[in-house]
């Protein structure tokens, strides 16, 4: 038998109307906000990747699903959203559009890493980008929409962290400090720590390996060195945070794994296992460095099996699949053909109802109707037909009446 890679997932159909729940909700708050969705290729050329993402980041290093295709090109399966879709913003000239351009994305990402919980090699993020502002307010607002995620999803106990890694120049400064603190034992650490000190320092400080974490703790914090202009943006961020009411603590170890990071950087991390569950910041430089214009933007995704996980948790029974409304039996040919015709209406009234198409007996008709989960059964036969009236039988409770077989007295029957 033929089994699926390891690292993803099948949603079956009696898990799908959780996911469904989330996206909607999610949809909601986006679309609240003045969010537009943008759908971007699975594929990209590899180049926006090492460029965009990073070249010492552990996703360009250790992660990324790249191929030559049949033309000889290196091709990449997006391990992350941002870059694509400031390609894109690019590309379509979107540039020209109203200022700020405020997106948003539902999609897969692939990555090749450890599976554990909440990860997998292909899994499904949701993410906002904001585009054309280098206001403390964008940063701001889309912490916020974080907020009203969690809220609108009822998932408590949500830590939100933020720090400033600032800008190209007061991080250069940074990093000298960091080379100068790391140097005395940089033999000790890993080997991928050893080919990120000259590039970029600051990734040293995101190693997972135990080692170097503990070697890492008494580093010099980012904020010791921004420049006035970060320190004032950062500032700014605090102050509105506190005037709406958002809860959050400053930590200087974060970094995020993306190179494009400027300025402000944020994590909600959930307290009850302390994983990150949504992460971003700002990321001035990005669009020129993929080829565009200098423009200053903002955005922050989140892994839709994590979410769903906390979700679970706190709402076990929130997300209700759909139940059928309505199952139309029927005995024989001409009978069969009139429920046809009463399913397809009610359908185009939108009732979820279903007919026999298996050409079954009444009594497996009935059957499948109560593994279905059928609020209501009509019975047509050839006199059902004649009279237009038929017997429908209410699943739960067992009673049965008479029934005028046509859509409005149906509708009114099943309470709709």
């Amino acid at each position: 038998m033929i089994q699926k890679p390891k690292g993803t997932k099948d949603i079956l159909p009696s898990e799908i109307y959780r996911w469904q729940y989330i996206e909607n909700k999610i949809k909601t708050v986006m679309e609240n906000a003045g969010m537009k969705e943008i759908r971007v290729p699975v594929f990209e050329n590899t180049e926006l990747f090492s460029r965009g993402v990073g070249e010492t980041t552990d996703v360009v290093q250790k992660e990324m699903y790249t191929f030559e295709d049949k033309g000889g090109r290196s091709i990449t399966l997006r391990p992350e959203g941002t870059a694509g879709v400031v390609r894109s913003y690019i590309e379509n000239g979107m540039a020209s559009l109203a200022t700020p351009l405020k997106l948003w994305y539902e999609m897969a990402m692939y990555r090749y890493e450890n599976v554990q919980k909440g990860r997998l090699r292909e899994f499904r993020q949701i993410g906002t980008e904001v585009i054309g502002t280098q206001s403390y307010l964008a940063d701001v607002e889309v912490i916020d929409l974080g907020v009203q995620i969690f809220k609108a999803l009822g998932i408590p106990n949500i830590k939100l962290n933020i720090n400033s890694i600032g800008c190209p120049e007061c991080r250069a400064k940074y990093q000298e400090a960091l080379r100068d603190f790391i140097r005395p034992n940089l033999e000790k650490y890993c080997d991928t720590c050893k080919t990120r000190f000259d590039k970029n320092p600051m990734r040293i400080l995101d190693c997972k390996e135990k080692k170097c974490k503990e070697m890492n703790q008494n580093a010099p914090t980012i904020l010791d060195y921004l420049c006035d202009e970060c320190k004032e943006h950062f500032e700014n961020v605090q102050k509105l945070l506190k005037e709406l009411g958002i809860n959050y603590e400053i930590d200087s170890t974060i970094v995020r794994g993306l190179d494009y990071y400027t300025k402000t950087v944020f994590e909600f991390i959930s307290e009850d296992d302390g994983l990150t569950v949504l992460g971003g910041g700002r990321y001035d430089g990005l669009v020129k460095e993929v080829g565009g214009q200098d423009t200053p933007a903002v955005g922050f995704a989140m892994g839709m099996e994590r979410l769903l996980e906390l979700f679970d948790k706190y709402n076990p029974d929130v997300a209700q699949e759909r139940k059928m409304d309505l199952y139309v039996a029927n005995i024989g040919d001409e009978s069969n053909l009139y429920a046809t015709k009463l399913v397809k209406e009610l359908r185009e009234e939108g009732i979820f109802v279903e007919k026999d198409i298996c050409q079954r007996g009444i009594k497996a008709q009935f059957k499948y109707a109560d593994k279905q989960g059928a609020k209501f059964v009509i019975t047509i036969g050839d006199d059902e037909v004649r009279s237009g009236k038929a017997m429908i039988k209410n699943m739960e409770t067992g009673e049965e009446s008479e029934i005028l077989l046509n859509c409005e007295n149906i509708k009114e029957k099943l309470g709709q």
